[in-house]
C-alpha cells in the first residue's frame, strides 16, 4: 500500500486572491442601516397619509438624513475619556431619576386604584416592579460612584 500523497503541480501552486475587507465605522453602519429601514417605510406611508402629515413626514425624513450624516462624520476614536465624563454623569442621573419617578408613579397607581390593599399586599403583588425600579436607581448610583472614583486628570489631545 502506498500512503504517500500525490499532488499535482497545478493545485499546489494556485494562489487565491481574496477581496479586501472594507472596514466601516459603526456610526456609518448605523446611518446606512437606519436609512435602509426608513426610506421604504416613508415611501410606503406617504400615499396613505393626509397631505399635511405626509409633508411633515417628508421634512422629518430630511432632518433625519442630515442628522445621521453629521453623526457619521464623528470619529469615535478621537473622543477622550474626559469628554465622556459629562454624558456618563447625565445617564447615571437619568437612571436614578427615572427609577424614583416610576416608584412614585407605582405608589400613586396603587394608592388610587387599589386602596383596599395594605402595604404588604401591594409589595406582594407588585414586587417585581419595585425591584426593577429600585435596581434602575441602583445602577445609576453605581455609574455616579464610578465617575466619582475616576481620576480627574485632563489629558490633552495630541
Amino acid at each position: 500500500m502506498d500512503f504517500q500523497r500525490k499532488t499535482t503541480g497545478e493545485s499546489a501552486t494556485n494562489n487565491i486572491e481574496f477581496a479586501q475587507a472594507t472596514t466601516r465605522k459603526p456610526l456609518e453602519l448605523l446611518r446606512d442601516t437606519e436609512a435602509l429601514l426608513r426610506r421604504p417605510t416613508v415611501a410606503t406611508l406617504m400615499p396613505i397619509l393626509p397631505p399635511k402629515l405626509g409633508n411633515r413626514l417628508q421634512e422629518l425624513q430630511e432632518i433625519a438624513e442630515d442628522s445621521l450624516t453629521d453623526l457619521a462624520l464623528i470619529d469615535l476614536e478621537k473622543i477622550s475619556d474626559w469628554e465622556m465624563r459629562s454624558p456618563r454623569i447625565h445617564v447615571g442621573l437619568s437612571f436614578i431619576g427615572f427609577g424614583a419617578l416610576m416608584i412614585v408613579v407605582l405608589l400613586l397607581y396603587l394608592n388610587t386604584l387599589h386602596p383596599e390593599l395594605s402595604t404588604i399586599e401591594q409589595i406582594r403583588q407588585y414586587w417585581y416592579q419595585y425591584v426593577w425600579f429600585v435596581n434602575l436607581g441602583v445602577a445609576g448610583m453605581f455609574m455616579l460612584g464610578r465617575e466619582a472614583m475616576r481620576p480627574l486628570k485632563i489629558k490633552s489631545r495630541e
